[in-house]
């Protein structure tokens, strides 16, 4: 392999004198299925399929002979996650359960249960916490850590340069054992690019260290994909051009990745190939919206299956809700996502005057939402999000100061009160005689309803 080069064509030589950071990449093994076997040991060894919809609370106490296999599943659902054992006959997360069940149709198929999964989530960061503070949570089973300062993390021995960070990923696996009883592997490196790499060198269990000088050995003979930022249509560009590997892409001149890949993408794919990464170990981030969304197991008819769509969205709302409420934010901005059988995608927003966070309120700016759409076409895919976050204690703030409210779409203006609970001024009404024919408004609540007495339905009756 020949010696990569910068830009003017000289050995690339951006080592710092600085000391080296020392960034952990920690991410669980086979999260959530190793879960699952915390419960049931007695499916260790086997291959098993986490996925296929909500949880069967039935389903998790039957013997292994009676638990569901891949090749009895009919459906849309897609892998969640593989123990390795599955992964053994090409079967891994985000596949779909019908096409995995041709590479393994004995395999065995356990529903979801993310309410355990987000619990063993909260125990192991609590646990990480305590010997390294500086995180960021890059989702429910993987986070960063800062290690440089760490008391221990750069002493030596004489016959070990890295047995103080050594000592410390060990800990820090130990540490996730105990609170949860499973395994993670650790990527230890300068930087977050390099230690992502490095936590998949030696899963499972795995705990890999590298240095900006293990680079060439390590890294270069890995395949471009292994490069978080790299994705298909990147991989398949790269191999157009002859770059299979990481070290054949560290052999062109940044120009040269410039001009094929533009300016940025260029510039990076050059850093990221000489293993150069400036990003810091970023401990809070502000949420640009939460959402939920759910396929259907069958595409479900706007007027037939209401009922089911109505129990849908309101469970949405109730999960987002809850969300909101647990991440200490409310929206100004409620929207719904939704997709046909057709594929066609189609969202819709309502911006409220206030901040709102209760399900019931949410349920009542997605019916705005939905008002908004024509259902012509079953559904495949029906999701809630909400945007505009705050801090909820800026709520009375925001609808005292509010002097327009916003518009309603297609409700009867005059009859609607709005989130914050003012009505709007009423103008008088012109003498109607009464019809038999005509519709009563419906009214958005904008309270908690009484649990039992509250029927929200999905769509109009001409929808």
């Amino acid at each position: 392999m020949s010696q990569p080069v910068d830009v003017q064509g000289t050995p690339d030589a951006s080592a710092s004198a600085a000391p080296e950071r020392l960034v952990a990449h920690l991410d669980m093994d086979a999260f959530y299925a190793s879960v699952e076997l915390l419960r049931r040991p007695e499916l260790r060894g086997l291959a098993l399929v986490v996925g296929g919809g909500r949880r069967n609370p039935a389903v998790p106490d039957l013997p292994p002979g009676q638990l569901p296999r891949l090749k009895d599943y009919v459906g849309r659902g897609v892998i969640t996650t593989s123990t390795y054992e599955a992964r053994k006959f090409g079967v891994f997360s985000g596949m779909g359960l019908m096409k995995s069940a041709k590479l393994a149709p004995d395999a065995l198929l356990l529903p979801a249960d993310f309410d355990a999964y987000r619990h063993h989530s909260r125990l192991f960061k609590a646990a990480v916490a305590e010997v390294a503070p500086i995180i960021e949570d890059r989702g429910i089973d993987e986070i960063y850590l800062e290690l440089g300062d760490v008391p221990g993390a750069r002493d030596t021995t004489p016959g070990d340069p890295q047995a103080g960070i050594r000592a410390l990923g060990l800990r820090l696996k130990a540490a996730v054992k105990g609170a949860t009883g499973l395994n993670c592997s650790i990527g230890i490196a300068p930087n977050k690019l390099l230690a992502k790499i490095c936590s998949e060198l030696d899963k499972p269990d795995g705990l890999t260290l590298l240095t900006r000088a293990d680079v060439p050995t390590r890294i270069w003979p890995l395949p471009v994909r292994r490069i978080n930022g790299i994705g298909p249509k990147a991989e398949f560009k790269l191999q157009g051009l002859g770059i299979q590997l990481i070290g054949d892409l560290a052999t062109h001149p940044r120009g040269w990745l410039v001009e094929q890949f533009g300016n940025s993408y260029g510039a990076w794919l050059y850093n990221a190939s000489h293993g150069l990464d400036d990003r810091p170990v970023v401990t809070h981030s502000e949420p640009v919206s939460i959402s939920r969304e759910t396929t259907f197991e069958r595409d479900l008819h706007p007027r037939t299956d209401r009922d089911a769509l109505t129990d849908i969205l309101t469970r949405l709302c109730t999960q987002v809700a809850g969300d909101l409420t647990r991440k200490g934010y409310a929206a100004r901005t409620v929207g719904v996502k939704i997709r046909f059988d057709d594929f066609r995608t189609v969202t819709r927003d309502h911006t409220l005057a206030a901040p709102v966070s209760s399900a019931a309120e949410l349920i009542a700016a997605s019916r705005l939402c939905l008002k908004r759409i024509s259902f012509s076409r079953r559904l495949r895919l029906l999701g809630v999000r909400t945007s505009g976050l705050c801090d909820p204690a800026d709520i009375g703030a925001m609808a005292a100061a509010a002097e327009v409210e916003p518009e309603l779409d297609d409700f009867d203006e005059g009859a609607q009160p709005d989130i914050g609970g003012r009505r709007r001024p009423q103008p008088p009404s012109p003498p109607t005689r009464p019809s038999t024919a005509s519709k009563p408004a419906r009214v958005l609540k904008a309270s908690e309803p009484e649990p039992g007495n509250y029927t929200l339905p999905l769509f109009d009756d001409e929808a």
